[in-house]
């Protein structure tokens, strides 16, 4: 049987799950769903870096890794790529924990959408009030 040479992690936020291989000596190279960060959020260059920040602590290693998201919006699925990205450096030793933690990488973001209440338009909005 040959031998596993990757670190797996999943990563969330909303409800996005994004499941991540990291490979160890790589070239540095990013593949989200196949493409390139730049290719799948496009128009928004800020998502693209939130997706390569863990890596910008990890200076002197180079890793290639593949995602595999799905859900949510493309907001929500950067911050879960972020998240299973951090979790698979933070497995490869303390120094990499302990910087990944430091940067809060680590910690799942919990908020999620809140639900609508029923006589109510929105989660929070309600209709307009008239005294007569």
């Amino acid at each position: 049987m040959e031998k596993q040479n990757y670190i797996s992690a999943t990563g969330r936020r909303k409800t996005s799950i994004a499941q991540i291989r990291l490979t160890q000596d790589g070239e540095g190279k990013l593949i989200i769903n196949g493409k390139t960060p730049e290719e799948y959020f496009g128009n928004i260059p800020r998502l693209a870096h939130v997706v390569n920040s863990p890596f910008e602590l990890t200076k002197d290693q180079k890793f290639d890794c593949t995602a595999k998201v799905e859900g949510g919006g493309p907001s929500s699925q950067a911050g879960a790529i972020r998240h299973g990205i951090a979790r698979a450096i933070a497995k490869l030793g303390d120094d990499f924990h302990a910087s990944m933690k430091k940067a809060g990488f680590l910690t799942r973001d919990s908020r999620m959408v809140e639900r609508k209440k029923p006589g109510q338009p929105k989660a929070r909005r309600r209709f307009q009030f008239s005294k007569r």
